[in-house]
């Protein structure tokens, strides 16, 4: 009887579209950050600070994960140079095929970022590759300051660790040192920054962090970007 790798040749196809998802992009000279979080940890609003705060000469595309609807595409729109929605239906996570789909929507070479706003998801997010040079993941206080050991596979891979909506510590029961604790055991690579969209904590150690990685990656590199 001939043995069947089922799972092994579906675990290869999604690693060689991450990886040509991933040559694309490199090829384009653009930076793309895979963003992934729990609901309503604050992924959407970063973005609609972020875009403007990196101006003109940082033109940015996103590509927005949801199972249902094109709301966070809308709020994005009218920021980025261009957004495309992915729906997965009852995917509870993006796959390299959905970004390619995406990536085939956009002109790269007109983009110094682009942004993948993963699905709200603690768990599947974590474990595949979409292309991404960078994978951010957000933390709000309002979820607790138990997740980072309650989801471990998430935070360990994260390039860096955002704690975003601080301006509720002063309202809600959230210790910081647990969560930095916690981190120092699972991920010591990984920058921790505290942010704050609303009052625009910690976005400049945030913006400086983005343009010094493209910098690392894109050296004297610079968008085509058209309007």
């Amino acid at each position: 009887m001939k043995q069947i790798h089922v799972v092994e040749s579906v675990l290869k196809a999604s690693a060689a579209a991450a990886g040509e998802n991933r040559r694309l992009m490199d090829e384009a000279g653009l930076l793309a950050i895979n963003l992934m979080s729990a609901p309503g940890s604050g992924k959407t609003t970063l973005l609609e600070t972020t875009i403007p705060a990196l101006g003109p000469g940082c033109p940015c595309a996103v590509l927005v994960g949801d199972l249902q609807t094109t709301r966070d595409a809308e709020r994005l729109g009218p920021l980025a140079v261009e957004t495309v929605q992915i729906n997965t239906g009852k995917g509870c996570h993006l796959t390299p095929g959905q970004v390619a789909e995406g990536l085939r929507c956009l002109d790269l070479s007109r983009f110094a970022f682009l942004f993948i706003e993963n699905v709200g998801n603690m768990v599947c997010p974590a474990a595949f590759d979409l292309g991404e040079h960078l994978r951010v993941v957000l933390l709000s206080v309002p979820e607790g300051d138990d997740k980072v050991a309650k989801y471990p596979t998430l935070f360990q891979k994260a390039d860096a660790v955002l704690l975003t909506k601080v301006d509720l510590l002063d309202i809600l029961d959230f210790d910081i040192s647990r969560v930095r604790d916690d981190l120092s055991r699972l991920n010591t690579r990984a920058p921790f920054m505290e942010i704050s969209s609303k009052r625009g904590d910690g976005l400049d150690r945030w913006l400086t962090w983005l343009k010094d990685q493209r910098q690392a990656r894109s050296p004297g590199q610079e968008p085509t970007a058209k309007s």
